[in-house]
């Protein structure tokens, strides 16, 4: 295994500085609230006044050491996962996911828990899902409308949640899939609604367990999750079921013993987390820039109806480098690690920066721009998504947003041939708007759910 202090290049003869990069002169809450608010400025502003390494100081999450540099951040997900902790950076979730979710453990207790949710996530299970991912991402698109402006990003929420509902929790219909959809929706408002986010973030992890508010979200959830464990437990055919819930109760540890209802209820609550707004966001956003850029939606449009899949694949690349889910990634230190000529002391967390690599011009040429065609001349440097969390998690999230994408292509070009949809300035869409608006719709931030430590996303970067 590399050595986790294995240092990025740096010029010779150099003694690494003991001592953090700088950070913007203002207080911790000054920085939070920054943060919290407007963080693609202040990333902006930190990288032309610093460079490609500085720090924030955040509330209750210490020191986060920001990395904008291919090498440094290359350094992080290639070093050894035992010095760079993913599940103490991902900490805040804790009270959201619970103590057993994949994203917030480390080392042998992650590795235990990833191993339980690979049957799922196998190839030929993720082939079966594909028709019932087809199925409801065509009766969705049948009912947007033509020559209205509407709100994309719920309708995608609403698609990708009735997906989970349906491969993860194995629920089809009835009341309890109304009850079940009504307190996940609710749920999610946890880590993407910025009315319920902010106060939570101020709260912290440890006091926001407390929270009226955030208990009796966790509370409606916890019951009616039970409730379909134990059902399932008792269910004749759960051995013919291919959920990922009926996966799960026929999962044994290393030792025999089945999972505990508790870590069944987590990794649930994680693959919703993981698996649905950053689908719904990235899809909405792919919808966004394809019709800002009629050229492309074309050529997509042709190639899928063709069934080639080469630049689909480019599409969703793209997009996800230009309006990637989540900003960083973070990793705790262990032990004292140098960075970028920067000797960082165990216990500071590390944050290869998404946003701001994904912008750099040395890597991705025109980085303003929506090119997929740069994921087809040549593979760059570093490739959005990897790592992130498909690359631990195809063993630990729900289908990705490439296998929902030939449905969801084909239908909406179907729909769209005559009347090609433009954005209005709320993030909607209409079909024969009067002229297209340059403003870029708002961006929705998503739960921090990166999981790149395991051995698959090493290997993809080394």
């Amino acid at each position: 295994m590399e050595a986790a202090t294995t240092s990025a290049p740096r010029p010779a003869g150099r003694t690494p500085e003991r001592r953090l990069p700088p950070s913007p002169p203002l207080p911790r809450v000054a920085q939070t609230a920054i943060w919290s608010r407007q963080a693609r400025r202040l990333l902006y502003a930190c990288q032309d006044r610093y460079g490609d390494m500085f720090a924030l100081r955040i509330a209750y999450e210490g020191t986060w050491v920001m990395l904008a540099d291919p090498a440094a951040i290359k350094q992080v997900f290639t070093g050894d996962p035992k010095v760079f902790h993913a599940g103490e950076g991902n900490q805040i979730l804790e009270p959201v996911l619970g103590k057993s979710s994949v994203l917030v453990l480390d080392e042998k207790p992650h590795m235990s828990q990833r191993k339980l949710l690979l049957p799922p996530f196998h190839g030929t299970r993720m082939q079966g899902y594909e028709q019932t991912m087809s199925e409801i991402a065509e009766r969705e698109i049948e009912t947007w409308p033509t020559g209205t402006p509407y709100q994309l990003r719920p309708r995608m929420q609403a698609m990708t949640l009735e997906i989970i509902l349906q491969t993860v929790f194995g629920v089809r219909e009835g009341e309890r899939m109304g009850a079940l959809r009504a307190a996940l929706r609710e749920f999610l408002d946890l880590t993407t609604n910025p009315q319920i986010l902010l106060p939570l973030l101020l709260l912290g992890p440890s006091r926001v367990r407390k929270f009226p508010p955030f208990r009796r979200r966790v509370d409606r959830v916890d019951e009616l999750i039970y409730r379909e464990i134990a059902e399932r437990r008792a269910a004749a055919d759960v051995e013919q079921r291919d959920d990922v819930l009926s996966m799960l109760i026929a999962a044994r540890h290393e030792d025999g013993s089945p999972m505990r209802d508790e870590e069944m209820r987590d990794e649930l609550l994680t693959l919703l987390v993981a698996g649905h707004e950053t689908t719904a966001t990235s899809l909405s956003w792919a919808i966004e820039r394809l019709s800002r850029n009629p050229d492309k939606l074309e050529r997509l449009r042709a190639e899928v109806l063709e069934g080639h899949e080469e630049y689909l694949t480019a599409t969703i690349q793209e997009t996800l480098r230009l309006r990637p889910v989540i900003s960083i990634v973070i990793r705790k230190l262990t032990e004292a690690v140098e960075i970028g000529g920067y000797q960082l002391p165990a216990g500071i967390s590390v944050a290869p920066c998404v946003y701001l690599v994904h912008r750099n011009p040395e890597v991705y040429p025109e980085p303003q721009r929506f090119l997929p065609e740069r994921f087809l001349e040549t593979r760059p440097a570093l490739t959005p998504g990897s790592p992130s969390a498909a690359a631990c998690a195809a063993a630990s999230a729900p289908p990705s947003p490439s296998s929902r994408w030939p449905s969801c292509s084909r239908s909406w070009s179907s729909a769209t041939r005559s009347a090609r949809p433009t954005p209005s300035p709320n993030g909607s869409f209409a079909a024969r708007s009067p002229r297209p608006r340059a403003t870029t719709p708002r961006s929705f931030s998503a739960a921090n759910c990166a999981c790149a430590r395991c051995e698959c996303a090493r290997r993809r970067l080394a």
